[in-house]
Parts: structure tokens; sequence; C-alpha cells
């Protein structure tokens, strides 16, 4: 295999959390239990999301991604809500909610194996997933998919530098290559920016802060319902 791509085939580059395997959906839950834990007199969950929703946000541009910067942002937000620092037993309380996420369980997609066994026969296959390099490299190796990939990179964000560095580091033509994943808002838009093309496979539990318009008459974005979907394209 050369530095190019397999011969014949495209360069496929695919997001991990959300489109591989699931991932907000484990936070998504500890964010249920987070509210049925706090149980605020006033605020109702909607209202206690949102405020949470704009610390996640805050703290993404300082802190980044990941696991602890979540626990870091409940706890903010219970700061926030009762208006007091938050004791250690409360913290140990958030730590317990968040064990799935502490703990870097992997649940594949459906169909990923088998489709990734597939496509790397025919295409040169990489992986492109943001957040904290320690976690993320937990679930790749904890995956067992990344004999399918010729490489696998962890960046704290996923915006238009990040394709074009990744377009040079591989030697790729951005025009012949597909970015894979969920997210409008790190997957296709910044890839589609860099001049690559993308396929959009969504996913209902992504999580709100990736959410993005996406432009229904981009001839440059195919839009599939599930990973397996893939075969029927390259």
């Amino acid at each position: 295999m050369t530095d190019g791509g397999v011969a014949g085939g495209q360069v496929l580059v695919f997001d991990a959390d959300d489109t591989l395997w699931e991932n907000n959906v484990l936070f998504e839950r500890v964010i249920d239990d987070f509210l049925d834990w706090l149980d605020h007199p006033t605020l109702n969950r909607a209202e206690i999301r949102a405020i949470l929703d704009d610390i996640e946000r805050a703290n993404a541009v300082v802190h980044g991604y990941g696991s602890k910067v979540f626990l870091h942002s409940l706890g903010e937000c219970l700061e926030r809500l009762r208006r007091r620092p938050v004791t250690e037993a409360e913290r140990g309380e958030i730590e317990g909610l968040a064990k799935a996420l502490l703990d870097h369980q992997v649940e594949l997609m459906p169909g990923v194996a088998e489709a990734l066994d597939e496509l790397a026969g025919r295409h040169d296959l990489l992986l492109l997933t943001k957040g904290e390099r320690e976690e993320q490299q937990r679930k790749l190796d904890a995956c067992g998919l990344l004999h399918h990939f010729r490489a696998a990179h962890v960046v704290p964000e996923k915006n238009v530098e990040t394709y074009r560095w990744l377009a040079r580091k591989h030697a790729f033509d951005p025009a012949r290559a597909w970015m894979i994943g969920n997210s409008p808002k790190s997957d296709i838009l910044p890839a589609r920016a860099a001049g690559m093309n993308a396929v959009f496979i969504p996913n209902d539990n992504t999580w709100v802060l990736e959410h993005d318009e996406l432009d229904p008459t981009d001839p440059g974005v195919l839009h599939l319902t599930a990973f397996p979907d893939l075969l029927r394209h390259f």
C-alpha cells in the first residue's frame, strides 16, 4: 500500500465517536441520572439542561473534550444551581453516576466491523477522532478495529486546518477523499471547506453542541441512514 492510497480506491476518513461506536448516548444517560439525582426544586429538566449546555460549550473552548471535562462541567453546573462549592461527597456521587464513562466502555454500531472488513480491501482507510488523547487512545485500543486503518489520529479539534493537515500528512488529493461521520459541525462542514467530500450518517444521540445546518443541495455530501449503507457506494 502506498501513502497515496489503495490503487483504484479512494481515501475514506472515519470519525470514531458516534460513528464507529456509541459515545454520546453514554453521556446522555449520565445527564439523565444527574438530573434525577439533582431534583431541583424550581427549575425543570430542560432549564437545567440549557444551563449545562452553556457550561459545556464554554469548557470545550478552554479545556477540550472528554469525560474529565464533562465531569468538571457537571460539578460546575451543581455549583451554579446550589450557589456554593461542590462537596467531596457530591463529587463522589457525580463520579459514581459517570462510572461507564470512566471505564471507557466501547459499544460498536451495528454492522461497523463487517463493513470495515470489506471497505479496507477496496479503499485506503484513516481514522480521525477528537478529544483527550489518553481517553481516546483507550477507546481505540479497545475497539478491535485498528487493523483496518492505515493510521489513526487523535486531535484536540476538527476544523478546516485539521483536514488540510491530514491531507498533507498522508499526501492525498482532498477531491478523492471522503470524511465519514455523524457531526455536521466537526465532520461534514470543515471537511467540505477543506475540499473533501463527506458522508453524513446521522446519530439520534449526537451531542447538541455538534449540531449544525447542512446544505441539502450540496453534491459533495452523501446522506446515508446507517453505516452498512457505505457498501452500496464505496
